[in-house]
C-alpha cells in the first residue's frame, strides 16, 4: 500500500482526534515504515471542530474574556483561520451546558450572550466568514442573547428593552435593528448542525431537549410557547418563516436565530468539515481510509464522522475500515458499506481502563499493526 488516510474522530473523554490518528499511523510505520501516511484531525461539529479547524487552516486561538450563560464573565476562546478571513466558534465554549453547575442549570435564565460577543470581537477583527458549531449548549433562547451582544434589542408591547434567557421569549414583540454591528449586513455564517428538529412542537428545541438543560415540564410549555410567538414577530420582521426549517431548533432554537437573522446556511457538522478541509482532494490517489469514533452503531451510518468519510471514500472508490472503542448493530454497520469494523479492546476490560488515553493508543497500534499486515499480506 503507497498511501493511507487516517481520519479518526475523538474518543470522547479519551483522546483527541489527532491522538488516535497519531496511535494508528505508529501501528502502520511499525511494520512498514516507509509507507506513506497522512493523519487528518476529523470532528462532527459539536466539541473537536475548533481544533481541526485550527490545525486545517494553520490557524490560531484567540483569548478573550466573554459572558457566559448565567452572564458570569469568564475566559473564553474561538479560532481564527491562517488568512485571518474566518472566525471559528464552538459556541459550546462560552454558552456550553458544562459550563453551568448542575443545580442552576435553567434555560429559562441561560443565554447565548456570551457567543455573540465572540462574533463581535472577530467582526471587529475585520472576519467576514463565520463557522460556528452549535453543539452542546446550555441555552433556549433562540439566539436571542447572541443578538442582543451584536446590537439587536427585543422590545415588549410596552415599548421595554427585554433582559436575557428563555423566558423573554414570550414577551418579545417588536425587533429594533437600527443599532446591529454594520459588518453584519457583508458577513457569511456557516453552521454545524446535526440535528434537524424545527423551531418549536412536538420535535421543536424546548420538547425535544430543554430537559436536558434542566427545564421542568412547566418551562417546557412555557419555552414551547415562547418560540410559537417568537417565530410570528421574526416573521413579521424578516418576513422568514423558520417554523419548520430543519435545524431551526437546534441549540434551543440558535440554529433558527442564525438563520432568520443572519441567512446562515445549516449544514450537518461531518459535511461542513470534510468541506473546510477539502478532504476529497487529501483522500485521491489513497488506497485505504482508516476512520473511527468512541462506539460505532446505528447512528454511526445516520450521519456521523466515519459516514462522512465512506461517502467520499465511495466516490474515489477507496475501502475505508472502522476502529471503535466498542460496536453494536455490525450488521447494519456492514450493509453501510464498511469494509471492516473492528473493536481496538483487546479482550473484556472495564470501562474505567478501557478509557485510559496511554492504554487506548496503545490498543489503536496494535491493532492497527496487525490489521496491516494481514491486508498487505495479501499483495
Amino acid at each position: 500500500m503507497k498511501k493511507i488516510i487516517i481520519a479518526i474522530d475523538s474518543f470522547k473523554g479519551c483522546l483527541t482526534s489527532a491522538e488516535a490518528g497519531k496511535a494508528a499511523e505508529k501501528g502502520i510505520k511499525s511494520i512498514n515504515p516507509f509507507c506513506h501516511t497522512s493523519v487528518i484531525p476529523i470532528a462532527d461539529g459539536g466539541e473537536g471542530l475548533l481544533d481541526v479547524l485550527i490545525t486545517a487552516t494553520k490557524g490560531k486561538y484567540i483569548t478573550l474574556s466573554a459572558h457566559g450563560p448565567l452572564m458570569k464573565m469568564a475566559k473564553t476562546h474561538y479560532g481564527l483561520s491562517g488568512n485571518g478571513r474566518t472566525a471559528i466558534i464552538e459556541m459550546a465554549a462560552t454558552s456550553g451546558l458544562p459550563l453551568v453547575p448542575i443545580e442552576q442549570r435553567n434555560p429559562m435564565l441561560t443565554t447565548t450572550f456570551g457567543t455573540g460577543e465572540l462574533i463581535k470581537d472577530a467582526l471587529n477583527k475585520g472576519c467576514r466568514n463565520f463557522i460556528i458549531g452549535i453543539g452542546g449548549s446550555a441555552t433556549n433562547d433562540a439566539g436571542l442573547g447572541m443578538l442582543q451582544a451584536l446590537g439587536f434589542r427585543f422590545l415588549d408591547k410596552s415599548g421595554h428593552t427585554l433582559g436575557t434567557g428563555g423566558q423573554i421569549m414570550e414577551a418579545v414583540a417588536n425587533i429594533d435593528t437600527s443599532g446591529i454591528h454594520p459588518a453584519l449586513r457583508e458577513t457569511h455564517f456557516m453552521v454545524a448542525c446535526d440535528v434537524a428538529n424545527p423551531f418549536y412542537g412536538p420535535d421543536g428545541a424546548a420538547y425535544i431537549f430543554a430537559q436536558q438543560k434542566g427545564a421542568d415540564s412547566n418551562m417546557v410549555q412555557r419555552l414551547d410557547e415562547g418560540m410559537q410567538s417568537l417565530a410570528e414577530v421574526i416573521k413579521k420582521t424578516t418576513g422568514k418563516d423558520i417554523t419548520n426549517y430543519p435545524g431551526a431548533g437546534a441549540a434551543g432554537g440558535m440554529g433558527g436565530g442564525l438563520l432568520a437573522f443572519f441567512n446562515a446556511e445549516l449544514k450537518p457538522g461531518t459535511e461542513l468539515l470534510l468541506k473546510a478541509i477539502d478532504f476529497s482532494e487529501k483522500i485521491k490517489g489513497a488506497d485505504l481510509i482508516i476512520t473511527g469514533e468512541g462506539k460505532a452503531d446505528q447512528q454511526t451510518a445516520m450521519g456521523k464522522v466515519p459516514y462522512g468519510i465512506l461517502k467520499e471514500a465511495q466516490k474515489e472508490h477507496i475501502p475505508v475500515i472502522v476502529l471503535a472503542g466498542s460496536i453494536e448493530n455490525l450488521p447494519e454497520l456492514n450493509k453501510a458499506g464498511f469494509k471492516g469494523i473492528f473493536s481496538i479492546a483487546p479482550g473484556p476490560i472495564t470501562l474505567e481502563k478501557a478509557m485510559e488515553p496511554e492504554f487506548a493508543k496503545e490498543n489503536i497500534t496494535r491493532l492497527v499493526s496487525q490489521l496491516y499486515s494481514v491486508i498487505t499480506s495479501f499483495g
